[in-house]
């Protein structure tokens, strides 16, 4: 579980993917347990978009900040600084009930969530190792998303009335932080990050910055509007959360397959494949009669669409030295926040159809395939090997 990375310093990742587990299942839990909470605390449900809204733009901002706390404090005390940010956004939300003081808090708990993205994202990728990279953001990716889905389940068991499901949340961000104040060592060297120049910026790979992009317009909208669209058009409105877990299932289930393949071949040309994959999954959508052929056609497009970002961000990194991997990651998420914030505005294009979402998404993913495959046969003729993407 360690790796040397500078001298006799180990960069060890049980403390980020610990803490991130936690993390993932508090903010799981917290995502769907605040629209469905605002009765209680009397707050119109109207709010419920622009708490969504806010939050995102606050991890927008926050991509854009992160290098210089990091550089400061390390990872290791930065992450707990952003966990318990995050807990104090919680804290001041059941303090002041108020819809000024939830904007507020969501806003500062996107910005916080960046870090703790940022933090998590960059400490796995000092690796010097491509292959260790790839797996790494496999683990992390599998972490994010189980904890996410074991947050969602966590509604009926703890459920949403009153106080204590947000207890509930506030204890699961405490363990979270347990695994960085707790294990001290193993942290990446952070004195010697350094910023990508504008330069630099202009050679990293366009394919992973649209990849990046592209992940947030898909997931966007499928964290936001599936749940909507499976309850409001689908015939399986009735399962509209065994659809849903589908989905993520098959964003973890891919993770490995999408590690250990990405170096094997182009990672671009491994994208255009997935996107390839996830259009064959919304045709499934679209044609299917069976709630067993819906839940394999959700599935299949969770692995294709989940499986963009982890490979995109490894790309970016691929021929990056470790001193610029917070840097690059913060770029990465940025890509990807402003995808997650325009995704679902795009979408709504789309809703005169009846299955306006589904279409919005295979238009992405087949454009995106189209893309991807362009860019890897231009690698073709100047006599690379098709590894690298």
């Amino acid at each position: 579980m360690t790796i040397i990375i500078h001298g006799n310093v180990e960069n060890n990742i049980v403390t980020p993917v610990v803490g991130l587990t936690f993390f993932a299942v508090a903010s799981g839990f917290l995502m769907s347990l605040i629209p469905l909470s605002l009765a209680h605390f009397g707050i119109a449900k109207s709010l419920t978009p622009w708490l969504a809204s806010v939050f995102y733009f606050g991890l927008l901002l926050g991509a854009t900040c992160i290098q210089g706390v990091i550089k400061r404090l390390g990872h290791r005390r930065a992450f707990i600084t952003f966990l318990t940010l995050v807990g104090l956004t919680v804290v001041m939300m059941l303090v002041a009930p108020h819809q000024v003081t939830w904007l507020i808090a969501r806003f500062i708990a996107g910005m916080a969530v960046a870090g703790v993205f940022v933090v998590v994202e960059s400490w796995l990728l000092m690796a010097n190792c491509p292959k260790q990279r790839a797996k790494r953001l496999g683990l992390y990716m599998a972490a994010l998303y189980g904890g996410s889905a074991v947050g969602q389940l966590a509604i009926s068991v703890f459920g949403t009335e009153g106080v204590q499901p947000y207890l509930y949340v506030l204890g699961l961000l405490f363990l979270a932080t347990l695994a960085p104040v707790l294990i001290r060592s193993g942290q990446p060297i952070s004195h010697d990050q350094q910023s990508i120049n504008r330069k630099e910026i202009r050679h990293i790979s366009r394919p992973a910055i649209i990849g990046c992009m592209v992940s947030g317009l898909l997931l966007g909208p499928i964290y936001g509007l599936m749940p909507s669209y499976i309850s409001h058009t689908s015939a399986f409105a009735e399962h509209t959360g065994i659809l849903m877990a589908s989905i993520i299932l098959g964003g973890m289930l891919v993770q490995p397959i999408a590690s250990a393949m990405s170096t094997r071949m182009s990672k671009s040309l491994l994208m255009a494949i997935f996107c390839l994959l996830g259009c064959l999954a919304v045709m499934g959508v679209l044609e299917s009669s069976t709630l067993a052929m819906m839940g394999l056609s959700f599935l299949v497009l969770g692995a294709s669409t989940f499986a963009l970002y982890p490979i995109a961000i490894t790309l970016a990194c691929d021929n990056l030295p470790v001193e610029k991997m917070v840097s690059a990651t913060e770029m990465m998420l940025l890509c990807y926040s402003v995808g997650s914030v325009l995704g679902p505005l795009l979408a709504t294009t789309f809703t005169e159809a009846g299955n306006g979402l589904i279409i919005y998404l295979g238009v992405c993913l087949i454009t995106t395939s189209i893309y991807m495959l362009i860019k890897s046969a231009e690698t073709l003729p100047s006599g690379h090997k098709p590894i690298a993407g």
